[in-house]
């Protein structure tokens, strides 16, 4: 029976540097070994293997067994991948290549490709992932140590994180541009509460500052809402007269530039929360993270849509 666990790296360096020498007291030289030590790998290792992996006729160099020559293409292979392995650390210490997974809540993904598309090439040399996902999705990513960096609102106060803030995330009231109340100056919460409301699903953070709006205005009345899975369908939704919603400002920057969708002033709106940059102080954070957070800090004031409030 192959005792795979009792195979070392040692062993198969002193089977390949025999096969090469042709000799057990020339393996020892170039090793820098006795030949008794060379011989006892050797012994341990076709123990562990369960055959012969040297020819030993006595009348000339030492050559592998089929066995011996598979085992020996094995270890070259090995011994490559670890040598590249070293290289990428090396080189990941330097911060000059690896891969950044990148976390964001689903509201982040209408600009959060083009902050991957800037930082691709600012870090050709960096693989940058990016992973989207409503919040309660994003922070269990977190927890679960998934992400390297994550871009969110609120910061949850489980895991602990290091929260960096980027800029302002405005939360606006929005309707269809031909909807009444968006060619009014100003909304009252009367004329609110005759609308419904679309809202995002549980486990969405638009979700609780918009209930929390709701529920400000509302004072104990009912309220009529409708629950969408995604922004953009919420985006259809509002645009199809469907109802009004609350939402984040950077998710219908370009439909409020070209009129397809309106923001309506009432009292409490916009909401103006924080985007915040994440990482887990309690992870080892990888050269090139800290390079990609550097950047996105010291970027921060150009990677959010302008709205003109």
């Amino acid at each position: 029976m192959k005792r795979l666990d009792q195979i070392s790296l040692r062993q198969l360096r002193a089977l390949d540097t025999v096969a090469r020498e042709g000799t057990v007291t020339a393996a020892a030289d170039c090793l820098g070994l006795t030949g008794p030590a060379v011989h006892s790998q050797l012994k341990l290792l076709e123990e562990s293997i369960g055959s012969a992996l040297l020819e030993r006729d006595g009348k000339g160099p030492s050559q592998p067994t089929p066995q011996g020559r598979v085992l020996i293409e094995a270890y070259c292979e090995v011994r490559a991948s670890l040598e590249r392995a070293v290289h990428t650390i090396n080189a990941l210490d330097r911060g000059q290549i690896g891969s950044v997974v990148l976390g964001v809540v689903s509201t982040a993904k209408y600009f959060a490709p083009r902050i991957v598309a800037r930082l691709r090439q600012e870090f050709p040399e960096v693989d940058i992932i990016l992973k989207v996902g409503n919040r309660e999705v994003t922070v269990a990513g977190l927890a679960k140590g998934e992400f390297d960096l994550c871009l969110m609102g609120r910061p949850p106060r489980e895991p602990l994180c290091e929260a960096i803030p980027l800029g302002d995330n405005p939360h606006v009231l929005i309707a269809a541009a031909d909807h009444p109340l968006a060619q009014q100056a100003r909304v009252d919460s009367e004329a609110l509460l005759r609308e419904h409301f679309v809202m995002r699903e549980d486990g969405s953070g638009t979700r609780i500052l918009a209930m929390r709006f709701v529920e400000d205005i509302a004072r104990g009345q009912a309220v009529r809402m409708v629950e969408m899975s995604s922004n953009e369908t919420i985006k259809q939704a509002v645009m199809s007269g469907l109802g009004i919603a609350v939402i984040s400002g950077h998710t219908v920057a370009e439909e409020l530039r070209t009129g397809r969708l309106a923001m309506l002033s009432c009292a409490g709106m916009p909401i103006v929360r924080k985007w915040y940059l994440l990482s887990r102080p309690d992870r080892h954070t990888r050269p090139a993270a800290h390079k990609v957070q550097a950047w996105i800090v010291e970027n921060s004031a150009s990677l959010f849509p302008d709205l003109n409030l």
